[in-house]
């Protein structure tokens, strides 16, 4: 068996791009050549901004051979009464290209048929690669793609060449005009002209020879050694910053990094705005000392060693000037408007088209925050603190860092509130109240900023039902989703056991004149919307789907109550006679839900009740009615499953005694209030109708 290379090498691609990219290609391959019979050993891909590679060893020549079974005519037309095979059978054997003589007869449920083995042919492995790689080529995803020259395909940059050898054997084929071979580029300023790549084993040790390392790991960790021998003359280290190394990683082929500096004046500028500066704008890692502070220096990493790296070097020192100069132009122009009279000016920009400015949107956190204050009987210190912060977290929208440095939205405004002398907790929470950024980001850590957080997203939700900006398919401009499950995922996480329709009904007032049809459908929308995500985020944890479906359906309303619930029965189901229980209860609950509504509302009679059974259970009922009230008040949800379980075997009995559906109407209607009962007491935990058993 031999090992088999495939390399598209290109102009440039974006760092983001490659990762993604490589391992799309990779998965494409190996899913293609198992679907084709051919086997393989392990996988491995390369890539660099000029090059997206896959090697696979121990690659099989063949394909493997394949017998299928073709049914042909029954045996009543392919043979005569004598067993001679007739025109069917003939034809059936020419045409899956065996001999009359190698079919058979073989007994089916439709009867007795004549079958034959028919061979796939074993075709060669470069046979096949031939055929499949083009279409594997072209499409490798990508954010976007472009064209170029006269070429009618697509592709992330201009493909230059495309490698594909099997073995010392070369792929032969074309895609998009490109014909595969054994030339590759090196380093495009330390190797100039094209190499060719012998085989695949020769791949890593031939581009490396022409200043190229292909191995993303590789150079990534070559590169973090060559900026800790750079940072040591400094007695400081680098801040810690994995997405910035790979980021870097991705744009050079081989490293070459160099430690620049600039004027300590600088070091007065917030470190957020020094650090955003250098990260977002050139790559550059900067610098802290033993005790955290920031040092005026910094880590570049060039793709290229040039003659005179101290050349190299003073062009990043000046680079980075004109960037800091800016930035400080910029934070000190802020600094002459008080922070919070910045306020007034978000009247001037414009949220969404139908949902006013962002001067309005604060009007609403601020009035949505007010409600959860009072949801959750915050005290009035922490409920002003929270509204101030509401008022201010989006000023620094209006500011002229953030205007430069978007990703600074929120941290400038905890910059600036403390700087114009809002406390610690108000200025953290404008903040947070970003949080999380992305649907497993980090939450907010206070519980300002996660009430100023939930304020916002839920504005934002209501906002857009209202609008009839409703997420569908992958379309999702204003997340939506994404804003949702930070709803759900901090409310769970500070346990804040709030009404979740409530609030949505309160922030939606804001967007209406009264009550009506309209409001409460988009109060309908957004409540499943957020219930879909909640459905979601169980099963994430662990949580089938029925048992998230059946606690959900019964209440979806108190987000930690909703996950208190969830794993409560989760743990029930692991008990050995759950299946009984979940049977009994469901059909308790179909029961009532098949029986008329007249019928199951009326009033319980202890006196009409005939069989011991009955009046066992109703007082038996009353019992755990009281329990589970006190421990569902209590919180402890596990308790008030473990007492709704212990009725079953009541239930049990009642249904082996007595027949619900009885003919005398008043002793039917009895008993289904009696049912109605044990429903309605395990209703506001579970709904077991939606369990599976």
């Amino acid at each position: 068996m031999k090992s088999f290379l495939l390399e598209i090498q290109t102009e440039e691609l974006p760092a983001g791009y490659i990762r993604p990219a490589v391992d799309a290609l990779c998965a494409d391959i190996i899913a293609k050549l198992d679907s084709n019979r051919i086997g393989h050993g392990q996988a491995k891909t390369y890539a660099t901004p000029r090059r997206l590679a896959v090697g696979i060893e121990n690659v099989a020549p063949r394909q493997e051979p394949l017998v299928v079974e073709v049914m042909g005519p029954p045996e009543r037309v392919a043979y005569d009464a004598e067993g001679r095979p007739g025109v069917a059978a003939v034809k059936f054997a020419e045409k899956n290209g065996v001999d009359v003589k190698n079919l058979y007869v073989r007994e089916t449920e439709k009867g007795r048929y004549v079958c034959a083995e028919k061979k796939e042919p074993a075709l060669a492995t470069t046979t096949v690669l031939k055929k499949l790689l083009p279409g594997v080529i072209l499409s490798v995803p990508f954010p976007k793609t472009m064209r170029w020259s006269d070429r009618k395909i697509a592709f992330a940059r201009p493909i230059h060449q495309i490698v594909a050898l099997y073995g010392e054997k070369i792929v032969s084929f074309i895609a998009g005009g490109i014909k595969s071979g054994r030339k590759t580029a090196g380093h495009r300023f330390m190797h100039t002209g094209k190499i060719s790549i012998k085989s695949p084993e020769d791949y890593i040790e031939t581009l490396e020879a022409a200043s190229v390392i292909p191995d993303f790991g590789k150079r990534k960790n070559l590169m973090e050694k060559r900026m800790e021998a750079c940072v040591k003359s400094t007695n400081g280290t680098i801040m810690a910053d994995e997405a910035l190394c790979d980021t870097v990683t991705n744009l050079i082929e081989y490293p070459e990094p160099v430690l620049g500096r600039f004027d300590a004046s600088f070091l007065a500028l917030p470190e957020e705005i020094l650090i955003t500066a250098m990260r977002e704008h050139q790559k550059y890692f900067a610098i802290r000392d033993k005790n955290g502070a920031m040092l005026p220096c910094f880590i570049a990493v060039n793709n290229t060693h040039a003659r005179d790296m101290d050349v190299v070097t003073q062009g990043h020192e000046r680079v980075l000037r004109a960037r800091l100069e800016d930035a400080r132009f910029f934070y000190e122009t802020d600094m002459k408007t008080k922070f919070s009279d910045r306020v007034e000016s978000l009247k001037k920009v414009l949220f969404q088209a139908r949902l006013g400015t962002v001067y309005d949107k604060v009007a609403r956190v601020e009035h949505i925050c007010g409600s959860l204050c009072k949801m959750l009987l915050l005290d009035d210190d922490l409920t002003t603190d929270i509204l101030r912060a509401a008022r201010l977290c989006k000023a620094d929208l209006v500011t002229h860092v953030v205007d430069e440095f978007p990703k600074l939205q929120g941290v400038m405004g905890r910059v600036y509130a403390g700087l114009c002398g809002e406390n610690e907790r108000v200025a953290t929470a404008i903040e947070e109240h970003y949080r999380p950024i992305s649907s497993k980001g980090v939450l907010p850590a206070t519980l300002a900023g996660a009430i100023v957080s939930i304020a916002d997203k839920v504005d934002t939700l209501c906002g857009c039902f209202h609008a009839g900006l409703i997420p569908s398919g992958a379309a999702d401009p204003y997340a939506l989703r994404r804003q949702s499950i930070g709803i759900i995922r901090i409310a769970r996480q500070k346990d804040l056991s709030f009404s979740l329709s409530s609030l949505v009904s309160d922030a939606l007032t804001l967007f209406y004149d009264g009550a009506g049809d309209g409001e409460n459908d988009a109060a309908r929308q957004v409540f499943d919307f957020l219930k879909n995500r909640m459905e979601n985020l169980l099963e994430i944890d662990g949580i089938a789907k029925d048992l998230a479906s059946a606690v959900l359906s019964a209440s979806a309303d108190s987000v930690p109550d909703v996950w208190k619930r969830a794993h409560a029965l989760y743990k029930l189901k692991t008990a050995p006679d759950f299946e009984p229980i979940a049977v009994a209860f469901k059909r308790v609950v179909n029961i009532i839900k098949k029986a008329k509504p007249s019928d199951t509302a009326a009033r319980l009679d202890p006196g009409l009740f005939s069989d011991k059974s009955e009046k066992d259970l109703f007082l038996m009922v009353n019992s755990l009615n009281k329990q589970v009230n006190q421990h569902v008040a209590d919180g402890d949800i596990d308790a008030a499953f473990s007492v709704i379980s212990s009725i079953r075997p009541a239930v049990d009995l009642f249904f082996d005694a007595v027949l619900v559906m009885d003919k005398d109407q008043n002793v039917r209607k009895n008993r289904l209030a009696l049912l109605r009962e044990i429903s309605e007491m395990f209703a506001r935990l579970v709904d077991f109708s939606r369990i599976s058993t």
